[in-house]
């Protein structure tokens, strides 16, 4: 088993970063409290003995940026609904891209301390989103809290373990290491950093590593403390020191035997990155080639329309479109123009972006 690893989306202000600072603080492992927090894009909290991996990153942009480069890394998303502000658009475009990536949600209705909250009214909104929470009959977990005042962490956090159950995370420690860059960037004093959250296998100092297109012999690992490992586990994170160059977000860290084997591999990741410069797109024009050799089973489509009124029924008409081969699924829709993060849910989900009068 392995912790499960989180990432908290939703709504501009409606207090994700904050909810993420209240985690840390209450629930600091004892061994370290006092650290200096070293950013590092991501952390592990401790609840019971039992850990949980939060991706500093919080958004749904930076969770479908990864997705959308083939690293499927989140096991649960937290959405966050201010409880005074209800369900913004984003928090409609946050639901729409944890549900396209099939990970369960569980929702945060935070600022429950401010006299004009009124989670009841969030309830009623995420239910006409076609999110139902458990207390109305559904199977979404929903807890109140309040960042500010330090409210309702514990409960969170005991339900991020109990959906993590149901999920029954599974990693294979004694695999070669392997795992995805979360972060990047050049130290001035220690160089090439890379923040990698390992999903097989475990990781030591000396160990040769290929990322991407460089490589290097790990010389030190730390965590989000700032503190040094001397091994780390499946879900993870660790800031790593010792590459080549600095790699990419969403390269994938892989293990090899020795410097030889690193050259190999890196050869071959650098011809594969050639012969694949573009993703394998889904477009109308290679949509009838990519269905007829079975490549599509569902066709994902985005939808943005001028006005309200018009997506029902454009939404229905292209739902009965679906054949027996194929099936059209609207995975999001929404008023307005068509935006980057539209652009970035379609090339995650392998999808079409259809705008009608915008």
């Amino acid at each position: 088993p392995r912790p499960p690893v989180v990432t908290i989306m939703g709504h501009v202000d409606h207090g994700k970063t904050r909810l993420l600072d209240a985690i840390r603080q209450t629930n600091v492992m004892a061994t370290e409290a006092g650290g200096i927090t070293q950013h590092i894009g991501a952390y592990q909290v401790e609840v019971k003995g039992q850990k949980i991996t939060f991706l500093d990153t919080p958004g749904h942009e930076a969770f479908t940026a990864m997705r959308a480069r083939g690293a499927q890394i989140t096991d649960i998303a937290v959405l966050v609904v201010a409880a005074d502000d209800g369900v913004m658009p984003q928090t409609l475009e946050a639901l729409s891209h944890a549900r396209a990536a099939g990970v369960p949600i569980v929702v945060a209705i935070n600022k429950i301390d401010k006299p004009e909250a009124n989670p009841e009214m969030v309830k009623q909104q995420l239910a006409d989103a076609g999110l139902i929470i458990e207390e109305w009959g559904g199977d979404v977990v929903c807890v109140p809290v309040s960042a500010k005042e330090k409210k309702g962490i514990s409960e969170l956090l005991e339900n991020i373990l109990v959906v993590a159950e149901m999920e029954e995370l599974k990693a294979n420690p004694t695999l070669s290491p392997e795992g995805v860059v979360i972060e990047a960037g050049m130290d001035k004093t220690k160089g090439p950093l890379a923040t990698v959250l390992i999903q097989s296998g475990i990781l030591r100092p000396g160990d040769t590593i290929v990322i991407g297109n460089t490589w290097g012999r790990v010389r030190a690992m730390f965590n989000d403390k700032g503190k040094q490992l001397k091994k780390a586990e499946p879900a993870t994170p660790v800031a790593i020191l010792g590459l080549e160059s600095v790699p990419q977000v969403a390269d994938t860290l892989k293990g090899v035997a020795n410097d030889h084997e690193a050259r190999a591999l890196i050869q071959r990741n650098q011809a594969a990155t050639q012969a694949t410069s573009m993703p394998k797109q889904v477009s109308l024009s290679n949509l009838f080639e990519q269905i007829s050799a079975g490549r599509v089973k569902a066709l994902n489509i985005i939808l943005k329309a001028d006005v309200q009124g018009s997506i029902e029924p454009i939404k229905n008409s292209l739902e009965h479109l679906g054949t027996e081969e194929v099936r059209v699924k609207v995975i999001h829709s929404a008023t307005g123009n068509i935006t980057e993060s539209d652009v970035m849910l379609a090339i995650a989900s392998k999808g079409l972006i259809i705008g009608f009068n915008t």
